[in-house]
């Protein structure tokens, strides 16, 4: 059936309302209920879980969900019993999205129950002052990849939630993935996280987190729409659901992801990485190189191999037979074309040849050599930074990550990039409008794409601040501290010194640098004091003057340039906001840098605030050949 209803308002988005862009698409979807003992339907429930075992495949990320000789495969033993639901544009178009609702006949095996184990699970029933009979699970929300901007996870989320509803429930039960705000996701809707339930799963390739949602407690932002959804749930139940026959092109075909992969997409930002000495990885690699969304090879394999061999013997003055023999040696048998990864780019088309990880950081690296020694890089690439604010910030993660310094990071704005943007922050005029923490992890995984890194495109916030300082069991090392909101700015510092972490500050003006080194000193007062006794907590009762005259002190007025003080009163009269030069910022980076190597390899770095003015640098006292005496 085909559904459309008036919701009223909501938070808008864009000048629209959450519901206004979900129903934008209108979709038509159906809906069936696999018996319990449905030998009957064993065909629909194998093309079922082909169906979503293809786009959580979703082109080789999760190799788990393809067999070895090309299908793909989500057999699970809960999808009899269960409420299956498929979306589509048209009634007889391509399925485009799926989603599982399981009641409390297959309670004990809902997916949460094994993640779980028996006895946690039962008490987080108990704790929740319910019963296994009037739990539901809804799991293996699935959409191509063509869909995923059209709001239909929203909406296929709803008509799940809406069922589950409408069929009694008192609780809802779910493991979410965290990669790409799977969570947070879920959460719009009502759903929160189990503390101490989220950790690393092989089979999804990223972290996982149990959630639970209480009917009683509502559907968060989309209430109405969950409510519209549980009223039409007799309608979806009588909608026969049909699924296109099976036939020789579904069998290891092109997952339709990669069909739209290379398309514009605003929020795609991590790379794929292919292993063609792994079986599924060189079948999932000969698909994307079939689906024509490849716009360009880069493959210089050969000559990344002589340049390994280069480094690890400089002195050699190697013969070309000689130089030859010894990549075939590090070729070990395996052909060229296979050897290392390859790295497909979704957002550029670009599918790129490179070496294996290690080979890869030691050539890349290899010119540090003298100034950061190979152990020392090392130590370095095995720490985390997290950065806050990638306008400025950003130029400090690209140096960052150019130097090495590095291999994981958690980088968290809300903003998206501007036009105005563009006269200090390295992107391009296609970026506009494209969120400034996927622009940044993008460029980093360009630099790297070996790099680990989570994003949190909604910036920091008082909800996600824990989740961005500790994560997982992966805390952060260093923080790098670049964020225009005091509240932010004070309440982190908060966070770093309570843990002992130390918070870098770049404020690109007159080259100043601050250094706040907590995991010395744990009680040292934030902004080396310029804040009294203020709180993160305090700051909703400042006054607008009150608020100015915090910022002033943060950057100490009496130091900055004669520019910037003379552009503060201007601001909203004159000018847009303060000036910032490109010049300023790639200093920035340069300094946070420095300081960060010195921190993270245990070097003389003090807390501090510390000026490198050009301003007065670049001047005739200075000039080193005026003082030698050396004249034109």
């Amino acid at each position: 059936m085909r559904v459309s209803m008036s919701t009223g308002s909501r938070m808008p988005v864009n000048g629209r309302s959450i519901q206004d862009e979900i129903h934008a698409v209108q979709w038509h979807v159906s809906a069936l209920r696999v018996p319990r003992d449905g030998d009957d339907h064993t065909e629909v429930v194998s093309r079922l879980r082909e169906l979503r075992a293809r786009i959580l495949f979703d082109h080789g990320r999760r190799p788990d969900f393809r067999a070895p000789d090309g299908s793909h495969v989500d057999d699970q033993d809960l999808d009899y019993g269960a409420w299956h639901f498929v979306a589509r544009r048209e009634p007889d178009g391509p399925p485009l999205g799926y989603i599982r609702l399981s009641t409390p006949e297959t309670g004990e095996l809902f997916q949460s129950r094994f993640y779980l184990g028996d006895d946690a699970y039962q008490r987080l029933l108990a704790d929740e002052n319910t019963t296994a009979a009037k739990t539901f699970e809804h799991s293996r929300l699935v959409i191509e990849h063509r869909a995923r901007k059209l709001g239909l996870g929203a909406y296929l989320n709803a008509v799940a939630i809406g069922a589950a509803h409408h069929l009694g429930a008192e609780l809802m039960v779910g493991t979410s993935g965290t990669q790409d705000g799977q969570d947070r996701f879920h959460g719009r809707f009502g759903f929160r996280p189990v503390p101490g339930t989220r950790r690393y799963t092989r089979q999804y390739t990223e972290e996982v987190i149990l959630l639970v949602h209480r009917v009683a407690e509502g559907a968060g932002e989309y209430t109405d729409l969950v409510a519209g959804m549980c009223s039409h749930f007799p309608e979806f139940a009588a909608e026969p659901m049909v699924l296109p026959p099976p036939g020789p092109a579904d069998r290891g075909a092109v997952p339709t992801g990669l069909l739209s992969a290379g398309a514009p997409d605003d929020e795609v930002w991590r790379p794929v990485l292919f292993e063609p000495v792994r079986g599924a990885d060189r079948a999932a690699l000969a698909d994307l190189l079939e689906s024509g969304t490849v716009r360009t090879v880069h493959d210089t394999i050969e000559d990344q191999l002589r340049e390994l061999i280069g480094c690890r013997e400089p002195g050699g003055r190697f013969d070309e037979p000689t130089l030859a023999a010894k990549v075939d040696d590090q070729l070990a048998g395996i052909d060229a074309w296979a050897y290392g990864s390859w790295v497909w780019y979704p957002w550029s088309g670009r599918l790129v040849h490179l070496l294996p990880r290690e080979e890869f950081r030691l050539v890349r690296t290899d010119r540090n050599r003298e100034k950061i020694q190979r152990p020392q890089q090392r130590r370095l690439l095995a720490h985390r930074i997290g950065i806050v604010g990638l306008s400025v910030g950003n130029s400090a993660a690209i140096t960052l990550a150019l130097e090495g310094i590095g291999g994981a990071f958690r980088l968290a704005d809300f903003d998206e990039l501007s036009l105005s943007n563009l006269n200090r922050l390295r992107a391009g005029v296609h970026h506009l409008n494209v969120g400034k923490a996927v622009i940044c992890a993008r460029q980093l995984f360009e630099i790297d794409p070996y790099l680990d890194i989570e994003i949190m495109p909604a910036g920091l916030t008082a909800e996600n601040m824990a989740e961005f300082f500790r994560g997982d069991g992966t805390p952060i090392d260093l923080l790098v501290e670049e964020c225009d909101t005091p509240y932010v700015k004070i309440a982190a510092r908060e966070h770093a010194r309570a843990l002992g972490i130390p918070v870098i500050m770049d404020c690109n003006d007159r080259g100043m640098l601050d250094i706040e080194r907590f995991d010395l000193e744990p009680d040292r007062p934030l902004l080396h004091g310029r804040l009294g006794d203020l709180r993160a907590a305090d700051l909703p009762t400042l006054s607008s003057a009150d608020k100015a005259d915090l910022i002033l002190r943060m950057v100490d007025a009496e130091r900055i340039s004669p520019e910037l003080a003379a552009a503060f009163p201007e601001i909203g009269r004159t000018l847009s906001s303060w000036p910032q030069l490109a010049s300023d910022v790639a200093l920035g980076g340069a300094l946070v840098t420095e300081a960060a190597r010195r921190i993270l390899l245990g070097l003389p770095c003090e807390s501090g605030r510390f000026y490198v003015d050009l301003e007065t640098l670049i001047a005739p006292e200075y000039n080193s050949c005026a003082l030698a005496g050396v004249t034109a």
